[in-house]
Order: structure tokens, then C-alpha cells, then sequence
């Protein structure tokens, strides 16, 4: 391609409101368009970047048995009604009717649309397993789009979903799945990349793992374990709490503590450890008319992705209310009115000793309550894992908790749509069976812009040649010289025939060139101009600068291959 004709504007300027160097280098760099909140168009730049990370994916779900298919964006709304998630999943799924008045809606994920295909084909054992794939645009209409392609509404996914009769063999393809991943993952540049066991979420099911990129800016936070390896989403990450060695107090006391409603505000005052304290925090269930109070040690969190799991009912934290029984600020598990509450205790708490609680009166606390003279049923994990806990596994160093992005997600479904949905197959034995799934995700845009997260410097990207928009990058200064013109026209032509190839064919200052050139992101870049023509050499630099020579025009053709299979190498298989 002439880059005269690449439909594109570079900007010198920073743009506003990008909030990760991936969303302001897609900006910046010509590679993107915002058409409104979580919605962008892509420019030739992206979509060349897009279909090559597209290719790659297409390979290694092939090399997997997983065949292509394509499902439909809109759907009726009893697809979604006859798996339960039309009314539990709430705003996200966009909702409308047609001009008859049908509901429909818009796909933000295919389960539905996968089963309502694979019923009406795969009806006997012979079928299974199986699995399918498709790259298709979804939308989730997400409260808070952010970080240009990090985040989106409308987006364009991989997505595969596999069919099984025994959970043996979804094990076995699920493991196929993830050691694909970790191909697809390398293969297009990633790095610091790994997998985490994580939340089932929306999709349900019986076991997840997440692909994250390690990095700042991203939104998950993650438990991982520097010594053993495990490595967990906090959403359903471990740790070892510390046990409460303080002996069983005697008596319990009444103190006052006026105006005293906040963890830190009690530890100040009573000069105690936040360990020795116990928080309560109150929740709004959906679907139950009353409030929910957990119960957790003062120095942990409570992880409503946990808590989520284990009421199975979204929630959210309650607003003080008046006349609704709860004294907000000192609650406690002591005196309260339990038929006009749901109660859950914390693992944290198991065997705790001369504790302080809420004395659920206005301004008082208790002083010497032990967990034991409570007569708590059950102990539930609905902790946040920190970095002051044991990893779970080694039990010899503690978590690290860091950033990551996610760029894939894979789910052990089980039965959870297929047996909604009254999809069977006849057995061998010819009984009436219900297969299981399992379903494995790549949002392409995301994966595009986190790869820009890993590669980049100050001045743009730095594109891994395997999803490059352009492998090489000729500079032609001064392009109206003749025989600058001549020569960057014929080597142009030349390494077209091999690689994908931008000749910048404007009459703009090396400057503009040079920093446009940047924004590109070639691997190769090749500069052109009347003096190196006149000295018969070619000044060959790599956009990672760990090349920068100039080598003879009688030998151009052979270094530039030299050096691009040596980048191809380090990515696999282009």
C-alpha cells in the first residue's frame, strides 16, 4: 500500500480523554474512531491488525477439530427465556421488539443461539464430542466503557463451544482449549500473560480460568503466588487467614462508643487490632424482601463475587434505611431480630476469641464476645484474598495481588443450558441423555489494544510482525526525487510480492515521515533518500531499534530476510 492512499489522519497531540497508552496510540495513530460511548469504528490500520490476529485464532481452533460456524447477532427473546437468563441478567442484555412487536435481543454472548443449532443436528452419541466456533460482533452494554478497545459495548469475539457426554471428555478438550490459548496468546505477541482459575459469573457452570495480561491498568486484580505458582482472580481466590490466638474471654461487656460507626474509627479507640474486631455488612438481595448481614473479621473485605455464589441472587450494598430494624454503624450478630434477617457468618471468623462487635444500640459495642457462644451453623468463604494472607497451596509466602487485563476466558458449562433448553442425544444404550458444554472466549479488539499495552515506547507501537499492519515500512525522503522515486518504487514492488509493504510516497518533512512512521509501528522500517541512493546503501532499522544499519542496495533483499524471519521465529508460524 501508498500510504497517500490509506484512508487515516495521525494527530501530534496526545488525545483527551484516553486513559491507557493502548486507547491513545489507536487514536493518535489513525487506528481507530469513537462513534459514541464504547463504540468505535475501525480505520484500515486496525482491521488489518484485526484479521491477522483473526488468522491466528482460526488456525489454532482448527488444528483443534473445532469447526466454523456463524449464529445470528439477533435473537427472540424465547432463546433466552427457555435458558433463564432473559430476566436474571439485568441492563447489559439489550432488549427491543421488531415492527411486530416481537421481543428480541442482541447478542452478548451465543450459548443460547449454540444449543438451538446443536439440538436440532447432533441428536445421537455418533455426534459427540464436538465443538464450534465463530468470530461475530457482540453487545454488552456495559455501565462503564472504558480504555478505548479495552472495554467496549460493541465488540467482535471469538467464541467456541464445545459438546460432551461425559465430563472426562469435556476435561480433556477443555485442556485443549487452554494450551491453544497459550499458542494464540504468544503467537501474537503477549508476554506476560497467565492463566487464572476465575469466577463463573453470568455464564454459570462448574469451573472457569481467565488468560490475563499483567498490567497496570488493568481493571482484575489477581492472587498469585511467587513461590508455587498458583494464581487465582480474586473474585474466588484463597488464602490463609490467620488464626485468632487470643484466649476466650469471660464475661462480655456494653462499652459506649459515641459516634464510633467505622472499623478504624473502632481500632482507634479501643486500641485493638482490626483482627479482633468483627465487621458487618449489610446487602439488598434480589428476589428477597429481607436484608442480608454478613458478618467478617474487621481487617478483611467482604468479595461479593463470593457472596454472589453463595446466596445465587445478585446483590447489592443496602442504604441506610430508618425504621427497618438495623442500628447502621453498630450492628452485630448479638440480639438481632433474626426472623427479619438473612445472616451469613465468614470463614474469617471460625474460632475467633474476645472479639468486639455492634451491640445493636445506638453508640455500643460488646466487648468479649466469643464466635463459639454464637452457635453459627455454617462458616462460609466469602473473603477477599490479600496480600497479607499465605498463599492457600504452599502455605510459605504470601499472595502478591497484582493488575491484569483480561484477554480470554474459558468455561466448563456442564449441563447448565443444554438441560435448560431440553437439548438430548439418544445414547448408545438408547436412552434419552443430556449432553454437557463448555464454551472458551477471545474478544479480538481487546486482544489488539492489550498487545499495544505490552509493545509500544513513547512514540507508538510496536507491533509484533505476526499481527503488524505492515511488516515493512519504506521512508522515501524527498519522494519527489527522481531517483528517490525510482528506486523506492521498484524495491516497493519487489518485497510486495512477499510481505506486506507501505511505501510512504508523501512530500512531507522526514520529520512528519519519521513520526507517522512511529504511529505505524512496522517491525521493518526501510529509509530511502537521494544521498543513500547516491552511496549506493539502504539504512535498515528495526522499530525496536535493535537494528539500525545501512547495508548495500546489492544486498537489501537478502538482510531484509535475514531479519524478518528472525522476528517471525520469535512469534512461531506467521
Amino acid at each position: 500500500m501508498k500510504l497517500s492512499r490509506l484512508l487515516s489522519n495521525t494527530h501530534k497531540e496526545w488525545p483527551a480523554d484516553t486513559v491507557s497508552k493502548s486507547h491513545g496510540f489507536l487514536v493518535k495513530g489513525g487506528y481507530i474512531r469513537q462513534v459514541t460511548s464504547g463504540i468505535y469504528s475501525y480505520l484500515p490500520l486496525a482491521q488489518m491488525i484485526s484479521l491477522k490476529i483473526i488468522k491466528i485464532i482460526r488456525e489454532e481452533m482448527n488444528n483443534i477439530d473445532c469447526t466454523e460456524v456463524l449464529l445470528p447477532v439477533v435473537m427472540p427473546r424465547e432463546l433466552w427465556e427457555e435458558s433463564g437468563r432473559y430476566d436474571s441478567i439485568s441492563d447489559e442484555l439489550l432488549r427491543f421488539e421488531d415492527r411486530t412487536g416481537h421481543g428480541m435481543v442482541l447478542g452478548m454472548t451465543h450459548e443460547e443461539a449454540v444449543v438451538h443449532l446443536a439440538r436440532t443436528e447432533a441428536t445421537t452419541y455418533t455426534k459427540y464430542p464436538f465443538a464450534v466456533f465463530q468470530i461475530q460482533t457482540k453487545f454488552r452494554d456495559e455501565v462503564r466503557s472504558r480504555g478505548g478497545l479495552i472495554r467496549t459495548r460493541e465488540f467482535l469475539m471469538k467464541d467456541a463451544y464445545s459438546f460432551h457426554t461425559t465430563q472426562e471428555s469435556l476435561d480433556e478438550y477443555y485442556q485443549k482449549c487452554y494450551d491453544a490459548y497459550f499458542r494464540i496468546f504468544k503467537r501474537v505477541g503477549l508476554k506476560n500473560f497467565i492463566a487464572v482459575e476465575s469466577d463463573t459469573g453470568m455464564m454459570g457452570g462448574m469451573g472457569a480460568h481467565e488468560f490475563m495480561l499483567l498490567c497496570d491498568i488493568g481493571e482484575d486484580s489477581l492472587a498469585i503466588c511467587p513461590n508455587c505458582g498458583y494464581s487465582a482472580n480474586v473474585e474466588v481466590a484463597k488464602g490463609i487467614i490467620e488464626k485468632n490466638d487470643t484466649v476466650a474471654a469471660d464475661l462480655i461487656e456494653e462499652v459506649d462508643t459515641p459516634g464510633v460507626k467505622t472499623i478504624e474509627q473502632l481500632q482507634e479507640l479501643l486500641s485493638l487490632p482490626k483482627e479482633r474486631l468483627i465487621k458487618a455488612c449489610v446487602f439488598d438481595v434480589a428476589g428477597s424482601n429481607k436484608p442480608l448481614i454478613v458478618f467478617i473479621k474487621g481487617d478483611l473485605e467482604v468479595n461479593e463475587a463470593k457472596l454472589k455464589k453463595v446466596v445465587n441472587a445478585e446483590i447489592k450494598p443496602r442504604a441506610a434505611q430508618e425504621n427497618d430494624g438495623i442500628c447502621y454503624g453498630f450492628v452485630g450478630p448479638m440480639g438481632l431480630e433474626l426472623n427479619k434477617f438473612d445472616v451469613i457468618y465468614d470463614i474469617s471468623l471460625k474460632d475467633g476469641n474476645n472479639m468486639v462487635c455492634g451491640a445493636n444500640k445506638l453508640n455500643k459495642h460488646l466487648v468479649g464476645v466469643n464466635v463459639k457462644d454464637l452457635n453459627v451453623k455454617e462458616f462460609k468463604d466469602i473473603y477477599k484474598a490479600n496480600a497479607d494472607m499465605l498463599c492457600p497451596i504452599c502455605e510459605e509466602v504470601h499472595l502478591n495481588i497484582s493488575h491484569g487485563i483480561e484477554i480470554g476466558n474459558i468455561f466448563k458449562l456442564g449441563d447448565k443450558y443444554t438441560k435448560a433448553m431440553h437439548m438430548t442425544y439418544t445414547a448408545a444404550n438408547g436412552k434419552e441423555e443430556t449432553p454437557i458444554m463448555g464454551c472458551y472466549g477471545i474478544g479480538v479488539g481487546r486482544l489488539m489494544a492489550s498487545v499495544l499495552e505490552e509493545h509500544n515506547d513513547d512514540h507508538g507501537p510496536i507491533w509484533p510482525i505476526s499481527i503488524a499492519p505492515f511488516c515493512i515500512h519504506i521512508v522515501a525522503i524527498k519522494y519527489h526525487d527522481e531517483k528517490v522515486n525510482e528506486y523506492a518504487n521498484k524495491l516497493y514492488k519487489e518485497l510486495s510480492l512477499k510481505y506486506d509493504v507501505v511505501l510512504d510516497d508523501r512530500d512531507l518533512s522526514a520529520g512528519v515521515q519519521f513520526a507517522d512512521a512511529d504511529l505505524i509501528g512496522a517491525p521493518v522500517r526501510l529509509i530511502i533518500s537521494a544521498k543513500s541512493i547516491a552511496n549506493n546503501e539502504i539504512e535498515i532499522v528495526t522499530r525496536d531499534k535493535s537494528v539500525c544499519k545501512k547495508v548495500t542496495t546489492a544486498n537489501i533483499i537478502s538482510e531484509i530476510e535475514t531479519i524478518v524471519d528472525k522476528l517471525r521465529k520469535e512469534y512461531g508460524k506467521e
